[in-house]
């Protein structure tokens, strides 16, 4: 059987942050969800996560995916170590198990590059395999030591290198293979002899060795896939590599996208064929784009679902529904609960909150529209406001069907337009209008003769 063991115990220190390292987000996912992911795509029949530092945050974020948790005891006198956390895990690694540890800091791993290794260290039949990886920089890293044959002979952590191996380029990425027995025995092995006090899982290396086990190193091409997150500044770099591969697999996939350097797409963000994105647009939080859109520029787009032959023009749209062939701004705002039909115009400086607009109908521009209810075909005008609020409670206007509203009018809730209503520019409606009926509601203008010479 594969499992993998995921070390998610750490505190992460550099991050300053009330919230676990692992939790910080890149591209709208926590970093642990990519790499429980990347696990499980892989074909990893057992994933077993180590908590620690905000075990209760990181084991609730997680509950919902097919991961096993095991706690690393905590405490001040306690050794703690990557050997360490492995330690907590190992009640559930079978004999024959081919073992995979994993580090959830680093959420670019691939499924790909997990395949690739883990056939690497089968083929081999090795009693461990080490990914490593080449760096023109490799400070804070272990160092890879190989023998003649170039298999690993031992794996040596800065803190405790000599500066001959500290010259040595080629890293330990985190990341190994390990026949279940084997690694069970080494880690009742190793010791804590080293400059942190601590049970280092590398030195695990060393006793296969002793033991006349093979080791082997597999070298990783691409180095991106193992940079993990130990600060912000390393975050942020995380998040433009996603950023980019993300924004590619759109493109691949049919979607135009203008400028891939300043878009940003949430990895829960799907798009259909045909979709053009211009610049400085934001697609977060699994919302649902169609085919044949146009977003942007200068717009954002938050937990939402747009139907095909979409427009949305420099505006913020959240947790709402926009059906096909509608057009939404340029500078709307469209609100939590907004639902909007097919073919509607919501222009220039409209705000729509919790409200459902039906098919064919408009509102042009200067608009507020809250807790209402507006069929098809209904004509709102310029400055029209939805007055639903009374100080205390939110109140609901229903316009009916081809009704028309004309421009600076305010319909008090709780109200109701019957279908073919129509409002008088100007007015602010307190009762209900009935079917067909106009309704005004204004003074009667009067026109002083002679008044307006020489105002001024």
């Amino acid at each position: 059987m594969k499992m993998s063991i995921i070390l998610a115990a750490g505190q992460g220190t550099r991050m300053k942050s009330e919230i676990p390292k692992t939790l910080h987000k890149v591209c709208g996912k926590e970093m642990i969800k990519y790499v429980i992911e990347a696990s499980i795509d892989s074909g990893i029949d057992k994933n077993i996560v180590v908590l620690g530092h905000g075990k209760e945050k990181v084991g609730y974020n997680i509950k919902d995916m097919d991961v096993q948790t095991v706690e690393q005891p905590m405490g001040d006198d306690l050794p703690y170590g990557t050997g360490y956390a492995v330690m907590a895990a190992e009640k559930f690694i079978d004999k024959d198990d081919m073992v995979l540890i994993l580090c959830a800091d680093g959420p670019l791993i691939s499924k790909e590059t997990l395949v690739t290794f883990m056939a690497y260290h089968m083929e081999n039949n090795h009693a461990a395999s080490v990914m490593t990886a080449y760096l023109d920089n490799p400070a804070g890293y272990g160092r890879i030591v190989r023998r003649e044959d170039k298999s690993i002979d031992k794996i040596v952590e800065e803190k405790d290198a000599s500066e001959e191996i500290k010259n040595i380029k080629e890293i330990n990425t985190g990341i190994y293979c390990f026949k279940g027995d084997l690694l069970k025995d080494a880690l009742k092995k190793i010791t804590r002899d080293n400059s942190q006090n601590e049970y280092y899982l590398t030195d695990t290396i060393k006793v296969l060795n002793d033991q006349g086990a093979k080791v082997g190193g597999w070298v990783l091409r691409d180095a991106e896939d193992i940079k993990a997150v130990n600060d912000r500044v390393q975050l942020a770099e995380v998040n433009k590599i996603m950023q980019k591969r993300i924004n590619q697999r759109h493109m691949y996939s049919g979607v135009t996208i203008i400028d891939p350097d300043t878009v940003y797409i949430d990895d829960t963000v799907k798009i259909g064929r045909d979709t053009v994105i211009y610049p400085n647009t934001y697609l977060e939080e699994g919302t649902i784009i169609g085919n044949s859109c146009t977003l942007g520029p200068n717009t954002r787009i938050i937990n939402s679902t747009l139907g095909n032959k979409v427009t949305v023009e420099s505006s913020k749209v959240v947790e709402s529904f926009i059906d096909d062939g509608t057009c939404v701004g340029p500078f709307a705002f469209l609100r939590p609960g907004t639902s909007l039909g097919k073919n509607v115009k919501i222009g220039d400086f409209v705000e729509v909150k919790k409200s459902r607009i039906g098919d064919n109908s408009k509102s042009s521009h200067l608009a507020y529209i809250g807790d209402a209810e507006v069929g098809q075909g209904v004509n709102i005008g310029c400055g029209v406001v939805f007055v639903n609020y009374d100080g205390k409670k939110k109140h609901k206007t229903i316009v009916g069907d081809k009704a028309f509203i004309g421009s600076n009018s305010n319909l008090i809730a709780p109200l109701t337009v019957e279908e073919g209503g129509y409002v008088a520019a100007g007015s602010t409606i307190t009762e209900d209008v009935k079917k067909g009926d106009l309704a005004i509601a204004r003074a009667r203008q009067v026109n002083k003769e002679g008044k307006g010479r020489n105002r001024f």
